[in-house]
């Protein structure tokens, strides 16, 4: 199976700070994250009380995409089945950052963006 699950979806935001005090006091998100990724590249992730599935607040020029965050089994192995397909593949290679798990961002046949994410409780069987 190549899609284990949604893990998160980004939302364009033009304020980080005025969206995560939306998020959380008026619709009753929880924080998860708030942090830096690198300079520059600010991540805000709220999440619904009992959802899987969180929200990332990103500016729409983010240096972090702006899309929908699949988990799958096998990110190596997704990155050759994508490329195959002639999707249009934003990593030439799978991304592999210490602490982070191995990724990369792809468009659909109609350029909404998308990321695979190796998803270690499934790749583990779990």
């Amino acid at each position: 199976m190549m899609t284990t699950r949604v893990l998160s979806v980004s939302v364009p935001v033009a304020d980080q700070d005025a969206a995560l005090k939306f998020y959380t006091e008026v619709l009753g998100c929880e924080l998860r994250t708030d942090m830096e990724v690198w300079p520059g590249a600010r991540m805000v992730e709220v999440v619904p009380p009992g959802s899987s599935v969180s929200l990332l607040l990103l500016p729409p020029d983010s240096q972090i995409p702006v899309a929908i965050r699949l988990g799958t089994s096998d990110a190596q192995q997704a990155h050759v089945k994508i490329g195959e397909s002639g999707a249009t593949l934003h990593n030439d290679e799978v991304v592999r950052m210490q602490g982070v798990p191995p990724m990369f961002s792809f468009a659909d046949p109609d350029g909404n963006g998308l990321v695979y994410i190796e998803d270690a409780d499934e790749s583990q069987g779990r």
